[in-house]
């Protein structure tokens, strides 16, 4: 049990130190791009408020970031397939259908390669320490502690409905009706795969999933916009 939990803390702080690297790249860069989003260190101070829910996975039911009884394929392969098309399908919709002429510089969505690898990996980490890690730990610990496991189940679906909601009210857009029905059901049904798999497979299998989606809507057509459209 010791041995996985320090493999956790391992692959976290190398988590953390992508991070690191993206923060000093990004400030050596900022001078040379407009909108140029660049992280503070105060994000990554925040970051560390995940660190104690790693000691806390299996109490909670939840598998370790590599334990042995998933398969890579669980872990990585089938999350980052399920990200990606959900990714495409953002693409298709919002560039393609919505924005089909060129972009004349890379909107703020989009960040210049090979900056944007560390960004939006970074992000990612973010949004999956606090859009799963956090509180879908502490409200399965809750349910162990208060209720004796009763409404255990009950309260994991509870936890994933939840935080699948979150993300989808927080970029709720403005514009047709059709795109802001669009945009909620995409995002809660994406954060719902992740909660699932975070429960299932563990913290690395919803970070794949987002990374998934990340690789197509941020890194990939930022390439596209930036050496194609604006070439």
């Amino acid at each position: 049990m010791q041995s996985k939990v320090s493999q956790n803390l391992i692959i976290y702080f190398a988590f953390l130190i992508v991070a690191v690297i993206g923060i000093f790249y990004g400030n050596a860069i900022k001078n040379q791009h407009l909108f140029l989003r660049v992280w503070e260190s105060s994000n990554l101070l925040w970051l560390l408020i995940g660190i104690p829910f790693l000691f806390l996975q299996k109490k909670t039911d939840i598998p370790n970031f590599v334990d042995e009884k998933i398969s890579n394929y669980q872990r990585f392969l089938r999350p980052i397939i399920i990200g990606v098309l959900f990714g495409i399908l953002d693409v298709l919709i919002i560039k393609f259908l919505m924005h089909p002429e060129p972009y004349t510089q890379l909107p703020p969505f989009l960040q210049p390669f090979p900056y944007s690898l560390l960004l939006y990996f970074s992000g990612a980490l973010e949004i999956e320490v606090f859009y799963r890690l956090v509180p879908i730990t502490l409200i399965l610990l809750s349910g162990k502690l208060l209720a004796n496991q009763k409404y255990f189940r009950t309260l994991m679906w509870i936890a994933i409905v939840l935080t699948s909601i979150r993300e989808p009210l927080e970029q709720l857009p403005q514009g047709a009706i059709w795109f802001v029905i669009y945009s909620f059901i995409s995002g809660f049904s994406m954060n719902f795969f992740q909660g699932v798999y975070f429960t299932r497979a563990g913290f690395l299998a919803s970070l794949s999933l987002r990374l998934g989606h990340y690789l197509i809507w941020h890194i990939l057509l930022g390439i596209y916009v930036e050496y194609i459209e604006l070439y």
